[in-house]
């Protein structure tokens, strides 16, 4: 008898703390679905994250500073010019006639002036300027290429963020189906309860379900909110905006190719792929310009010089006197000093081609994951759109046997859950299918 009344006044306990937790929900889902919403479509979504996501801007300063590098190698082959100016006080000059005896004081002037231009053009430098112009012309497209590659992994992780809101919109969708379907068969339980046909079990479990259904509401709607703000400062939005996605993604038809052909344009066109081969053209650039060191240098020199007063005579006149010519110079100590930079840049060119092995070894492997999984969710999704018709026929017929009392509650709570979760793993599904298919994108070098 004891155990009886406890077990009544636990069931009662349980319901009031039900009541409340549901009036406390629905405060809270009023406030979520307040807040300001914005339809935001894929093309929207690459096109404000590319314009505000940092790593892009930093990428951006990175082309800007190589650009300048190959502008300062190019002017490099223009002449060197300098003006020169000298002028100060004269000391007094001592002449010994005798030894150190005998000194004399000649009259000097008392200042002296002199006033270069000098011209320098270089000739022919074994290559270097020209290898030092390559080589800024080579790191300049390397750092267009890693902007590529950066730009493309910046899509592809804000369109899995992205890919999210479609599931917790739908979880949101299904559970304020399923809150309302289960206020109105709480309705007739109550009723049925009345006429004496079922226990007060029945109610208090049908009431905890209620309750734990509105639960789930409100995580996802915080889920969705945080989501959303993330994706909000990401693209330069107000982070109190509530994120819309364009649900018609999810249908649109995303056909396979051959395999083949999607590793065959990954090799030409995926943007790590270009960077290595960059990459190793710049190590066999670093091979001809670490060789050019050991080559001669030539180069024309001219040169203007206006001086006063005469240095020999100290006479107090003006000066000037002129020159041109080429000069020839040849390091000689390049011949055994550079041997083992040389080998150095040869092994460095060697690592780079085995770095473009591994990748494209890399790369196959991850278009074919990707294609797998790509035709995996295809599939999916055609067997999914079957287990969810199933699950809507068996949650009717079990609605039908319990109204009917041929069935207990607990049978009727099991195929709502399997309803429920079918139509998730659905959309899951959908969304999977859009994912991988950018994955095979950015693979390919398309995205």
């Amino acid at each position: 008898m004891r155990w009886r009344r406890f077990d009544r006044w636990l069931w009662a306990g349980l319901a009031f703390v039900s009541l409340e937790a549901q009036g406390a929900m629905d405060v809270e889902s009023e406030c979520a679905l307040s807040a300001d919403s914005m339809l935001l479509t894929v093309d929207e979504l690459f096109r404000l994250g590319v314009d505000n996501s940092l790593k892009l801007q930093a990428d951006a300063l990175d082309e800007a500073m190589a650009h300048e590098r190959s502008r300062t190698a190019r002017a490099s082959r223009l002449p060197d010019l300098q003006i020169g100016l000298n002028g100060g006080v004269i000391g007094q000059p001592i002449v010994f006639q005798r030894g150190l005896s005998a000194a004399t004081y000649p009259d000097t002037p008392d200042w002296s002036q002199n006033y270069a231009i000098d011209f320098t053009q270089p000739l022919y430098e074994g290559g270097r300027i020209r290898y030092t112009i390559r080589k800024a012309d080579l790191e300049k497209r390397v750092a267009q290429l890693r902007t590529a590659t950066d730009r493309a992994d910046v899509k592809l992780s804000l369109l899995e963020q992205y890919m999210s809101l479609f599931s917790l919109y739908k979880q949101r969708e299904v559970l304020m189906r399923n809150i309302e379907e289960s206020e109105l068969r709480l309705k007739d339980i109550r009723q049925m309860k009345k006429e004496g046909l079922i226990t007060n079990n029945d109610v208090l479990r049908s009431e905890m379900q209620l309750t734990n259904d509105r639960l789930s509401l409100t995580e996802t709607e915080n889920s969705l909110a945080l989501v959303s703000q993330q994706l909000d400062i990401l693209l330069g939005i107000d982070e109190d905006r509530l994120l819309l996605p364009d649900t018609s993604l999810l249908y649109r038809a995303v056909a396979l190719e051959p395999y083949d052909a999607y590793v065959a344009e990954a090799f030409d066109n995926d943007p790590a792929m270009k960077l290595l081969r960059k990459q190793t053209e710049q190590a066999k650039n670093e091979v001809r310009l670490v060789k050019a060191e050991s080559l001669p240098h030539v180069s024309l020199y001219a040169s203007n010089t206006l001086a006063r007063p005469v240095s020999r005579t100290m006479a107090d006149l003006y000066n000037n006197n002129w020159n041109i010519g080429l000069s020839v110079s040849y390091p000689l100590s390049s011949l055994y000093k550079n041997n083992h930079r040389v080998k150095e840049t040869k092994l460095a060119v060697l690592m780079n081609q085995n770095a473009e092995e591994q990748k494209m070894q890399q790369v196959r492997v991850t278009v074919r994951t990707a294609f797998l999984r790509h035709r995996e969710a295809l599939r999916q999704v055609e067997a999914l759109k079957l287990s969810v018709k199933q699950a809507e026929e068996n949650y009717r017929i079990m609605q039908n046997r319990y109204l009917n009392q041929l069935a207990i509650l607990t049978d009727l709570l099991d195929a709502n859950t399997v309803r429920l979760n079918a139509e998730l793993q659905l959309t899951s599904a959908r969304t999977q299918v859009i994912f991988t298919y950018y994955q095979l994108e950015r693979a390919c070098g398309r995205l």
